[in-house]
């Protein structure tokens, strides 16, 4: 091993603790809405309204070499913010069709703007009843 390889393995190192610790807080964020669970679904870690629809998926590399998630949004959104920030977000292969939005992980992140485009995916999918309850939990 050659001191040159050494910075490399570091660097490797610190950006899996990195994508760790922001799939960890990409977690807590989702799993702390009414009736939602996790599993992986086509190798990614994806979360689920009463284990049935999902509203969020993780993208580790999927089609590229960036962090990201894709979510479901309100009619319109993802037009909005493509078009607006570029830089953060993106129409996801698959789903993007369908108004889902992708948003990188691997830009400087705003926590709660990301909270709220979760909550608005929950919203978006969840039965009316569910996203009603939420509603109410908050006030």
């Amino acid at each position: 091993m050659t001191r040159a390889e050494t910075p490399k393995r570091s660097m490797r190192s610190e950006n899996a603790n990195q994508h760790e610790d922001t799939l960890k807080r990409l977690r807590g964020l989702c799993l702390a809405f009414p009736e939602t669970t996790e599993r992986l679904s086509h190798g990614e870690p994806t979360w689920f309204i009463r284990d049935k629809k999902t509203f969020v998926t993780y993208s580790n590399h999927h089609h590229d070499e960036r962090l990201a998630f894709w979510c479901a949004a309100p009619s319109g959104t993802q037009d909005l913010l493509v078009a607006g920030a570029p830089d953060q977000f993106f129409v996801p292969p698959y789903v993007g069709h369908r108004g889902w939005l992708g948003v990188y992980l691997d830009v400087p992140l705003d926590w709660e703007e990301i909270a709220g485009l979760l909550k608005d995916a929950f919203q978006t999918v969840a039965p009316r009843k569910l996203a009603a309850q939420l509603d109410a939990q908050e006030a």
